[in-house]
């Protein structure tokens, strides 16, 4: 079942200014830690990025292209992205996952231009 995003005011759409995600086969729209998925009808699903072979949740210590003293979460200015049960943080088109002190890779993500 899709999750309904209710009381949402914003149309997305390419001219909207929030990060386009190629997801599934259509475009979502990263939005305060959410994706979301604008429908023909107004209605906006809460979608997430599946845990698949090429966007794993499993734990592995990345060569991160920042430095070691940066932490991923909340104001860390990287966009978060719903993966699976959790949140992860778009760096230069994939997934980080922040893990003991370094960070996983959770594979790419295609923004769509």
């Amino acid at each position: 079942m899709t999750e309904v995003h209710t009381g949402h005011d914003h149309v997305h759409g390419p001219d909207c200014e929030h990060t386009a995600v190629k997801h599934n086969g259509h475009t979502d729209y990263l939005h305060d830690v959410h994706l979301h998925h604008q429908k023909d009808d107004g209605t906006v699903e809460e979608h997430a990025i599946e845990v698949s072979g090429a966007n794993p949740d499993g734990h592995n210590d990345h060569d991160a292209e920042h430095g070691d003293d940066h932490t991923h979460g909340p104001g860390c200015g990287h966009e978060a992205v719903p993966h699976g049960d959790h949140t992860d943080y778009l760096v230069e088109g994939h997934l980080h996952h922040p893990h003991d002190g370094h960070c996983d890779n959770h594979g790419p993500v295609e923004i769509a231009s």
